[in-house]
């Protein structure tokens, strides 16, 4: 048995917020609260940004009703930052955390998040000092290496689902062309749920572009027109970071290059990919009724539209973060494994198989014609939202016409 390691217990969010984030974080304060070697639990205010800064909350003291609520509450409770720290701002976290007697460090985040650990668990490791840091998993756009999924993308699917699923019903009672931009930046996965929602044959959406394919104009255009000429109307999902032939950001022309705090070319934050595209609908095919929205933030913390499955997940990954770095004494990021039709198990992986890099859809999710999905992502998906709403159609047999027939 490890030897057992006394100390306190730090918790910190990073990067975008998502429905279920608090979850994690509830789910690792509240079990490394079981254990009598944790003498305080912290929690950081504003991520990384609030260990540099000593920004603490002890989350010893908040009540267990407290942090219940708590984690049923969509964002990041402890608030977050979109810092990115390099070696010498990482090396500055860990000694904030070797003054507090810091000896479990939780970090929830992305891939980013995941390499600040990587580098905080380094610094310890040159200093002598010991130092449990584990990487708990949270990104809606799904594209975290090694893990089956990640805890915030079943609920923002959930989200782009319902969403669609409202647009249908609403564009086959008024039809019109009508298209939804997407977040998921280089990961074509919060895009393809958009199809989630879809009951009937001719429900939207009715084309779906990724970023994994290169997006063509006037392939596009004639996909809508032959759409639109099959059903008198046509939804289109389309994610923010769709791609030209040369692999360019079709948004970046609009941004002029803008990078956002991660160094990444800005996507989203204007409707002008949507207009773009409703643009060149109507001016190829003459359709007249085109409209576009960009869905944005709306997709992260939407209240009320929560996967039950994610919000399960989620609060387990916390849990078991707490219970690999504290029962077991081990470093690393907390993956989920799919096991049969869908259940799932917990491991932990390397944090430098996790850091960093990031993982596109896989070609079996994505159809020939680069304009929609395949099965196999249905089967892959539909656990992790779980149930839909209620949608249906009037079963009804038509009225002969009398005066028509005259």
């Amino acid at each position: 048995m490890a030897e057992v390691l006394k100390g306190k217990v730090l918790v910190a969010q990073g990067g975008g917020p998502t429905a279920v984030i608090n979850q994690s974080m509830v789910g690792a304060v509240l079990e490394s609260r079981k254990f009598p070697q944790v003498t305080r639990v912290y929690g950081a205010v504003h991520g990384v940004r609030g260990i540099i800064e000593e920004d603490f909350l002890d989350l010893t003291e908040a009540t267990t009703h407290n942090l219940e609520a708590v984690a049923q509450t969509p964002s990041s409770g402890l608030c977050s930052t979109r810092d990115k720290p390099d070696v010498e701002y990482c090396r500055k976290v860990f000694q904030v955390c070797q003054a507090h007697e810091v000896r479990y460090f939780f970090y929830i985040g992305g891939n980013d998040s995941a390499d600040t650990c990587r580098i905080v668990n380094e610094e310890a490791d040159k200093a002598g000092y010991e130092l449990r840091v584990i990487h708990i998993p949270k990104t809606i756009d799904n594209d975290l290496k090694v893990t089956d999924h990640c805890p915030g993308y079943g609920s923002a699917a959930k989200f782009v689902a319902q969403a669609f699923a409202g647009v249908n019903l609403d564009n086959r009672a008024i039809p019109g062309v009508y298209i939804g931009i997407v977040m998921g930046r280089h990961a074509g996965f919060l895009t393809a749920a958009s199809v989630l929602g879809k009951k009937y044959p001719d429900d939207g959406p009715h084309l779906v572009y990724l970023p994994e394919r290169p997006f063509n104009k006037k392939q596009f255009v004639q996909d809508v027109q032959s759409v639109y000429t099959k059903y008198g109307r046509c939804i289109i999902a389309a994610s923010e970071g769709i791609v030209d032939a040369k692999g360019v950001a079709i948004a970046s022309q609009f941004t002029g290059g803008e990078k956002d705090s991660h160094g990444n070319v800005q996507l989203s934050g204007t409707g002008a990919l949507g207009d773009l595209l409703a643009s060149w609908i109507k001016a190829e095919t003459g359709i007249k009724r085109v409209r576009a929205d960009t869905l944005g933030y709306l997709q992260r913390s939407f209240l009320g539209c929560v996967s039950e499955v994610d919000q399960f997940e989620a609060r387990e990954v916390g849990e078991k973060a707490a219970q690999f770095a504290i029962w077991h004494n081990r470093d690393g990021s907390v993956v989920i494994r799919r096991i049969g039709d869908y259940a799932v198990e917990y491991d932990l992986a390397k944090l430098k198989d996790v850091a960093r890099e990031s993982v596109c859809m896989p070609d079996k999710f994505i159809n020939k014609q680069a304009n929609g999905v395949t099965d196999a992502f249905l089967r892959y998906a539909r656990p992790l939202i779980g149930e839909l709403p209620i949608m249906e159609r009037i079963a009804a047999p038509k009225v002969a016409r009398i005066l028509k027939n005259k």
